[in-house]
């Protein structure tokens, strides 16, 4: 008499499979964290972005001729706060002036730079 074969997996044939699930499993759940990092990275990037474009608009809707030199700023976009300076700097032309907006985080991290030309007139 022949012994019956066994129908059903080993041990080790269900502890691979487990193991192979597992190393899917943290995988994805990485790869959702980064997605997720990256939408906030982004979110705070466009209210940056914002808050630069709108000190800048501000200086061409005052129509005057920005004077040399640094100044600050806060922005309040989306409930949270951002931080700012204002460079103004000399361009050959005495008529135009190059100033750049820069936007920090609450930890001081830039987020967005940006640059434009003002003119006198």
């Amino acid at each position: 008499m022949t012994p019956t074969p066994t129908k059903g997996f080993t041990l080790i044939e269900v502890l691979v499979a487990l193991s192979i699930i597992a190393v899917t499993l943290a995988a994805g759940m990485r790869a959702a964290g980064a997605i997720s990092d990256n939408a906030q990275r982004l979110t705070d990037v466009m209210a940056a972005q914002w808050c630069a474009e709108n000190e800048l608009t501000g200086l061409r809707l005052s129509r005057q001729f920005p004077g040399v030199g640094d100044a600050t700023f806060t922005c309040e976009q989306l409930g949270r706060s951002f931080s700012g300076a204002l460079v103004t700097r000399p361009t050959p032309n005495p008529n135009f002036r190059r100033v750049e907006a820069v936007v920090a985080d609450e930890r001081g991290r830039t987020l967005f730079n940006v640059s434009t030309v003002l003119g006198r007139y």
